[in-house]
């Protein structure tokens, strides 16, 4: 689009972006080489990495101070409100001044990754919640909305519900990454105890651990929402995760 691009990453050196990326180090957690790579960007894309809001307060400040326009990469529950920590960041941007467009995604497609390395040498998902009804996103969606509103015009102060086109079970999604890598992909019902005690470690957090283990659950009766926000924004139709599959057969094989 011929729109400048400048990436802020904590290492530069691993980023693996395209060559027409300016890619500067810095760290959320540090407004001030936050603040140093801002200088002439007047639109920022804001992925925070927290599920707290806390230490966002200074950062959206220096971000305001500099960029006229903020894309944040919010989540369907900031509809809860201010009590989530994506509607809190929410409202710090409201409050900033700038003008704002917020990204309410759903479940990330590329999340289930995380499989990847038992489907390369098990050919097994074990997880719980076989039959919990996700609308996954593929990131390549995300990006193309995120692009119309940091370089479009009438975007600001939108709030974008992004899912993907359809609801697939865990199950489900399995056996599409078998049926796109070639073999078979078995899901097998793991114990939620068992689930659990893998997830501190990467969550750290016993009660996020918990709080998402009581969501996948209600999944199973009540299914993740379907909306159509991609294709009226992009104009053409959100990814099936089939098609995210196809992408990322390697990751997979």
């Amino acid at each position: 689009m011929g729109v400048p691009v400048r990436a802020l990453t904590r290492n530069p050196d691993m980023a693996g972006l395209p060559d027409d990326v300016t890619v500067v180090r810095g760290d959320l957690d540090d407004p001030q080489s936050v603040s140093a790579a801002l200088t002439d960007v007047t639109a920022v894309f804001l992925l925070w990495p927290s599920f707290s809001p806390e230490g966002a307060v200074p950062l959206v400040e220096q971000i305001a101070a500099h960029a006229c326009r903020i894309v944040y990469l919010s989540a369907l529950q900031a509809a809860d409100g201010p009590e989530t920590g994506w509607g809190a960041v929410e409202r710090l941007i409201e409050e900033s001044g700038v003008a704002w467009t917020f990204l309410r995604c759903g479940g990330f497609a590329a999340n289930t990754l995380g499989w990847a390395e038992r489907i390369r040498e098990e050919g097994v998902v074990r997880a719980p919640f076989a039959n919990a009804a996700r609308s996954l996103i593929h990131e390549k969606d995300i990006a193309e909305v995120a692009v119309r509103a940091l370089t479009g015009d009438g975007h600001a102060g939108e709030t974008y519900s992004l899912t993907g086109p359809e609801v697939v079970t865990q199950a489900d999604q399995a056996r599409l990454i078998g049926e796109v890598i070639g073999r078979p992909v078995r899901f097998e019902e793991q114990p939620l105890p068992e689930a659990r005690a893998e997830m501190l470690p990467i969550f750290g957090d016993a009660a996020l651990v918990d709080a998402a283990l009581a969501y996948w659950g209600s999944l199973v009766t009540e299914p993740e929402p379907v909306t159509t926000t991609v294709a009226q924004v992009t104009g053409r139709p959100a990814r099936t995760f089939r098609e995210w599959a196809e992408d990322h057969a390697a990751d997979f094989r």
